[in-house]
């Protein structure tokens, strides 16, 4: 593909892996760093410019990282959230982020446009020495 966007951020939460023996059973955070890779075999328009200039808008690929009461994951509780309960380990906060962050770029697509060139990698850090990457 000729294009691709690669975007990093971090988001601090908090979150316990329910049934875990050990620590990790019980609550702590993270700072947990984000690196997201779009690739797209053509440029399109975004929401906030309408000629067929960007893969995507760097906003959707950034948007777990504003605060839980603006939509996104930092300072939250992770168990909390519907889609993650007690499931919170770094291999589906991954797959979350990754099914989120297509939705939206998907939401933003033109009609007629089914974002079938459209490939995402996520790779989510929970410590600085511990990474895990998804991708469809």
């Amino acid at each position: 593909m000729p294009w691709k966007l690669s975007t990093e951020f971090t988001f601090d939460s908090a979150h316990i892996i329910e049934g875990y023996d050990g620590p990790c059973g019980r609550l702590h955070g993270h700072t947990y760093r984000v690196r997201m890779e779009l690739e797209s075999g053509r440029l399109r328009p975004s929401a906030f410019i309408k000629r067929d200039i960007m893969v995507a808008d760097f906003k959707s690929l950034k948007w777990a990282k504003k605060d839980v009461e603006q939509g996104g994951l930092d300072h939250m509780f992770l168990n909390e959230h519907p889609e993650l309960g007690a499931d919170t380990t770094a291999e589906v906060i991954a797959a979350f982020l990754h099914r989120e962050t297509m939705r939206r770029i998907h939401q933003d697509l033109e009609a007629g446009d089914d974002g079938a060139d459209l490939k995402l990698r996520v790779f989510l850090w929970e410590t600085p020495e511990s990474c895990c990457e998804y991708w469809e």
